[in-house]
């Protein structure tokens, strides 16, 4: 029986160091740790881009170093009715979604959060790098302390009663300690690279990818006045800003992606970073949601319109049929629909939306 101070709680393994020393650290607390280790993905998991298998193997050794029980449990129905379809939707009507956001709502912190409770779990914890601060009955999203691991981004669309149940260990440490943990207990894994690829479905060529579900439509790449200058693959291969990729020809400034004219089927490309259109003052985001269950009153907060970019001034109006409208005083670069936006008061993530316009 635990002592009251000490919980079940069930971690995430994802066979990262993360995760790993997050199952280290609470049972060094004294809590009761079980590992479960979610597969999600089943198409082509065979091949050479995805790495489940080795993570599953990484996973189980963790859980046998450290003397807790692990289970492999399957997610990969749940994960695309709620996340892939969403992200094959978004990519067929011209948008770049973010899926890693999707995918902690819905997966992360839905699927695997009531799976856990059947297992007797209080809470959940995962590898992120985020904090929680409890503080007059609510439950407060804050950034982690290691800025350039922040993942607090990713986890705006969890509300109150999924924070509750959230526990982020890491969130007061830098990645560097993190690694040193894990070589200090002799994790075989502390070295292992970060996953930068889509949410668990790995490191594969994206077009390669997108073609195995979508059917590709190339068209035209024209200026802003309608001089064609080049030809795309297809709209959904191409974001806002994108530079690379882009096999324009001539000298002068960088080309940049600046549009996408879906129904004409045209990618507008533009030269120079700093060119008009790719800066915006306003943005319009939907499909709403906020940590503490309501929207922020009016006033200047900070945001983020992609993940990778500091945290800019903005201003906010009252919330109308689940439409925000933000504005930013200095035009920001490249806001691209799909994505979403984050807004912050000081170290509280209060949540967004995803980026219509």
């Amino acid at each position: 029986m635990l002592t009251s101070n000490k919980k079940r709680i069930v971690v995430g393994l994802s066979g990262g160091v993360d995760s790993s020393v997050t199952a280290h650290l609470l049972k060094q607390q004294g809590h009761e740790v079980v590992g479960v280790f979610m597969q999600n993905w089943e198409d082509d998991n065979d091949d050479e881009y995805c790495s489940i298998k080795q993570d599953a193997l990484d996973a189980m050794s963790v859980a046998d170093r450290l003397g807790i029980d692990i289970e492999i449990v399957n997610f990969a129905h749940e994960y695309k009715e709620r996340v892939f379809s969403y992200f094959l939707q978004e990519y067929r009507a011209g948008r770049t979604p973010n899926p890693d956001v999707l995918c902690n709502a819905e997966i992360k912190f839905k699927a695997f959060l009531d799976y856990a409770l059947t297992l007797g779990a209080e809470c959940i914890a995962t590898g992120h790098y985020a904090r929680k601060l409890e503080q007059d009955g609510k439950h407060y999203l804050l950034k982690g302390v290691d800025a350039s691991k922040d993942q607090s981004y990713f986890l705006y669309r969890l509300n109150q009663y999924q924070l509750s149940r959230a526990l982020f260990p890491l969130g007061e440490l830098h990645k560097t300690a993190v690694r040193q943990i894990a070589e200090e207990i002799g994790l075989h894994n502390a070295a292992k690279k970060d996953s930068t690829g889509i949410c668990f479905i790995g490191e594969r060529p994206f077009r390669q990818f997108l073609q195995n579900y979508l059917p590709t439509e190339p068209g035209e790449m024209v200026t802003e006045t309608g001089r064609v200058v080049g030809q795309h693959l297809g709209l959904m291969y191409y974001t806002l800003g994108q530079r690379k990729g882009l096999g324009i020809g001539g000298e002068g400034l960088p080309w940049f992606v600046a549009a996408k004219d879906i129904p004409n089927n045209r990618l507008i490309v533009v030269q120079g970073h700093d060119h008009p259109l790719l800066l915006k003052a306003d943005l319009h985001a939907e499909q709403l949601s906020w940590t503490l269950d309501q929207p922020p009153s009016a006033g200047r907060y900070t945001a983020k319109n992609r993940y990778r970019m500091a945290d800019a001034e903005c201003d906010i109006e009252t919330v109308v049929d689940d439409r925000l409208t933000v504005h930013f005083p200095q035009k920001q670069w490249a806001i691209t629909p799909g994505q979403s936006v984050v807004l912050y008061d000081g170290d509280i993530c209060l949540g967004g939306g995803i980026i219509h316009a």
